[in-house]
């Protein structure tokens, strides 16, 4: 046995995917994750991501989904999001690589002159960087899932399939497992599914070295045993290991899902793990209560600048649903593009919503939508929680409503404003770079007493994630103080103003942070838990409400 074989304790897991993007690598990633850490593993993730960014903070949030981050500061891939959500794994920016951020490394590396006058390659230098930011994720683990971006047949995911290849070698099959997650599309021309994309697939993967040793198989329909077998014989895969993954009505049923398909006790058993059976009993509560609640619906409108697709707003949406769970009731989006408001009203785009929330974002686009329904939601007593952008346009809208400052704006969207309530931050002036330049990570907020915050939180300090660039300007602070804006939370370093709260209000709060990054199933946010129970009580008011219209026999009924 070698000596980098003998060092080794950690087992790997390799995610890769075919047939077609967005599979759901990263859900089951985490499914598998969630699963082996209920049996008692101490487990982490690896996201290697093939684009040349290095990493998605620039990119934007229509093309790439929304930018995940860490307690560290890292702008990650949401993926990162599910492994956080699905496990009690802490993510770093050392758990998201992509091939920018690698080759940097190494470019980097050859002009200090390490590679001793070598011709720099992509194999064995950009692989050999690959392999140790595995091998150093691994430490002190007993399982890293690793999943390879993209899909297998994509040029620019080559070296990475080409290191995790390699990776075997050095660890022993004992200590490695490949999972391929393939597409079985339904023909219903046809009316049946059809395995060949899967057959291809997997001939793709065994061409560049790897043979998987379990096949996952995304469909809309059962994966029966027959066509099991007929994949099992024509991809070298044993038969007892291809596995139906169909779709869910709920991500929180996937572990679930793949547990009845038995996939964990055959990743145990591959990999000799000796460990106790899972522990579900919260996952099944959860998902209970998300297909089940017992306390109805509540609709909650969401204006934000991205609305045309979920993954924009992927940890808020969850965070959402988490703040469901925790009050027993469904939570149904109503998602308004904030342009639309601007050519309509916030009346006519939000009417019978029991709460509004409005997310972060950049530009300027719709920021006018924002501001209007956010003032619908003051003046009429809806529920308002207001995330990083949503908080500085609530306070745009104070400004300009109730303290009189006219055309009271961000310096973001008009520097020539004569009333900046927002302001780019000290930190930030001068900064040129954009990529990884933002105030990020997790930063401390101490709690007013008495305060909205402080009563959610249970706590008089809390550290929550940010991402921006510009803050309240606390020149202004003092009027808008005496105007009635309660400022409820602070940074107790430089005296930012973190949150902001309306008392005369049924649930008015807004902060700077995103406190939708640190929710998960089993311990929902308390923001929006508190918000979500906001909605259920103007909703429960509602219901409760004599009508005004009073039925008379024998004719059409009249108003009182």
């Amino acid at each position: 046995m070698s000596a980098a074989r003998a060092r080794r304790s950690s087992k790997f897991i390799f995610v890769t995917g075919g047939v077609v993007s967005s599979l759901g690598k990263g859900l089951t990633s985490a499914s598998i994750g969630a699963l082996l850490e209920n049996r008692g593993m101490k487990i982490s993730f690896l996201k290697l991501d093939p684009y040349i960014n290095v990493d998605p903070g620039t990119m934007s949030p229509m093309q790439h989904g929304e930018v995940f981050v860490t307690d560290d500061g890292a702008e990650t891939d949401l993926d990162l999001g599910h492994y956080e959500r699905f496990s009690s794994a802490q993510m770093t920016r050392s758990n998201n690589f992509t091939s920018g951020r690698i080759y940097n490394a190494v470019i980097q590396k050859e002009r200090r002159g390490e590679y001793l006058g070598k011709t720099v390659q992509v194999i064995p230098h950009i692989t050999d960087e690959i392999k140790g930011i595995i091998r150093e994720a691994a430490e002190g683990l007993d399982v890293t899932l690793v999943e390879v971006g993209g899909t297998v047949g994509d040029i620019e995911s080559l070296p990475f399939l080409e290191a995790i290849r390699q990776i075997r070698y050095d660890v022993g099959v004992e200590n490695c497992l490949y999972l391929h997650l393939t597409y079985i599309p339904y023909i219903a021309a046809a009316g049946e599914l059809k395995t060949k994309p899967t057959q291809h697939s997997v001939m793709k993967l065994r061409e560049i070295g790897i043979q998987p040793d379990i096949l996952v198989c995304r469909s809309e329909k059962p994966v029966d045993r027959e066509m099991k077998d007929k994949i099992a014989l024509f991809t070298s895969v044993d038969p007892g290991n291809v596995f139906s993954a169909r779709d869910v009505d709920s991500i929180y049923e996937l572990p679930l899902a793949l547990h009845r398909e038995g996939l964990d006790d055959k990743i145990a058993e591959l990999l000799n793990i000796w460990s106790r059976a899972p522990q579900l009993e919260a996952w099944e509560r959860i998902h209970e209560r998300v297909m089940n609640p017992t306390r109805g619906e509540v609709t909650i409108g969401v204006v934000g600048k991205y609305v045309e697709l979920a993954e924009s707003y992927k940890s808020l949406n969850e965070a959402l649903t988490h703040g469901g769970v925790a009050n027993d009731v469904r939570v149904k989006l109503q998602l308004v593009d904030a342009a639309e408001i601007e050519q309509t009203s916030a009346e006519k785009q939000l009417a019978g919503v029991d709460a509004l929330l409005v997310p972060g974002g950049f530009g300027v686009r719709g920021t006018e939508g924002k501001i209007s329904a956010i003032r619908w939601a003051r003046e009429k007593k809806i529920p308002f929680f207001g995330i990083c952008l949503g908080m500085q346009m609530a306070v745009i809208e104070y400004g300009r409503n109730v303290l009189g400052l006219e055309k009271a704006n961000s310096a973001e969207f008009d520097e020539r404003t004569p009333h900046p309530v927002v302001t780019l931050m000290e930190g930030q002036k001068g900064v040129r770079e954009k990529g990884g330049t933002m105030r990020l990570g997790a930063y401390a907020c101490d709690l007013k007493e008495d305060s909205l915050a402080r009563k959610l939180y249970g706590e008089a300090q809390v550290f929550e994630r940010h991402r921006h660039r510009f803050e309240f300007n606390n020149a202004y602070r003092a009027q808008f103080e005496k105007a009635g804006l309660i400022f409820s939370g602070l940074n107790p370093e430089l005296g930012l103003v973190e949150m902001i709260e309306l008392p005369e209000h049924p649930h008015f709060i807004a902060c700077q942070a995103h406190p939708e990054f640190k929710s998960k199933p089993t311990a929902p946010h308390p923001l929006f838990t508190g918000f979500v129970r906001a909605a259920v009580d103007l909703r429960d008011r509602k219901a409760s409400q004599p009508s005004n219209v009073v039925p008379v026999r024998g004719a059409k009924a009249s108003k009182e």
